[in-house]
């Protein structure tokens, strides 16, 4: 649900976006124009809240959520994107690597595929990739291949990353305080070119992280599961079957998932069928649809079990959340 919605600022340069939830897929829909689904992983009432500065050449965000989520899809096509987590309660994990120090997330036109910890704040900026690759060829800035077309944890020089850090906190002490003072066309441009200025010094700095052989591996036989789980179509995988089909015992994917994502094969593909098990649910307005059979094509035979797993997993039961599609539809 979603509990306020600021009207964005109606001015034909800048517009500022903010909008709170308490379901994630309807937080997904307040994200402006980013592509992205997102799955919750861990249990309890999700909150969310995202808030979004569009310059006339940037945009500069601000994403907070409750739980720890799976967030997947594009951030924008022809987009560039760098993003610095704030806070949170765990590692971010993106592609097998976590961010730490001096490291970002960025991507260039790229997939977004990457699970964040409960209590997360991610803020950063996005732009178009022409304009990053105009000023990269105006300023003599050989740009860094290996972010285009996949999200990537980068490292980069301390000290921009830390100057970009403070622009992005002073920003949002003035949403909070004074937003109207991003009404002067001035300001505005001086504050994009403020950003560029920190974002093109970083650049020159970025290397990839190495995960190192086995670590690599061990994101191999992780992504090799995950795309067995969310490539099953309509019949739900066991895990056994996803086990005999990457080649590794429960307990080695069981340590596998552990180091990438940071939780256990078994609770990840559990949220994942009971994400799909909600969103059937909110889609079926028709009175004849069976709480049972939704749950039994996911996998979950054993129902009672289903139910005390769905409310821990959401905070309501399966049954309420059918009884508010109904009314919706």
């Amino acid at each position: 649900m979603i509990l306020s919605a600021t009207p964005p600022i109606q001015d034909s340069a800048a517009s500022l976006l903010q909008v709170s939830s308490t379901d994630v897929d309807e937080h997904c829909g307040g994200l402006g124009r980013w592509r992205l689904s997102y799955d919750q992983i861990s249990a309890g009432a999700f909150r969310g809240s995202f808030t979004q500065l569009s310059l006339p050449h940037l945009e500069v965000f601000r994403e907070i959520t409750s739980q720890q989520v799976r967030q997947y899809g594009q951030l924008g096509a022809d987009s560039f994107g760098i993003g610095l987590p704030w806070h949170g309660d765990g590692e971010v994990n993106c592609n097998g690597a976590s961010v730490a120090g001096a490291q970002v997330i960025a991507c260039v036109d790229a997939e977004v595929d990457m699970c964040t910890p409960k209590a997360f704040e991610l803020r950063g900026v996005v732009a178009s990739a022409a304009l990053i690759e105009e000023l990269a060829a105006r300023l003599d800035i050989a740009l860094p291949r290996a972010v285009w077309h996949q999200l990537r944890v980068i490292e980069m020089a301390e000290a921009p990353v830390l100057r970009l850090r403070a622009h992005l906190a002073a920003i949002y002490e003035t949403v909070s305080a004074a937003p109207k003072r991003f009404d002067d066309p001035v300001a505005r441009q001086a504050l994009e070119d403020a950003l560029l200025v920190e974002i093109m010094d970083m650049l020159p700095t970025a290397r990839t992280s190495d995960p190192g052989r086995s670590a690599a591996a061990r994101r191999r036989t992780v992504d090799r599961a995950r795309e067995l789980m969310h490539g099953s179509g309509d019949r739900s995988l066991s895990l056994l079957e996803v086990c005999k089909a990457v080649g590794a015992s429960p307990r080695k994917l069981g340590y596998c998932f552990k180091e990438v994502l940071g939780t256990s094969p078994m609770h990840y593909w559990r949220a994942m069928r009971l994400n799909r098990v909600r969103r059937d649910l909110k889609r079926a307005g028709g009175i004849e649809t069976s709480i049972y059979d939704i749950a039994v094509q996911h996998g979950f035979w054993h129902f009672s079990q289903f139910s005390l797993d769905y409310k821990r997993h959401f905070s309501e039961k399966p049954s309420e959340t059918l009884r508010r599609a109904r009314l919706a539809a």
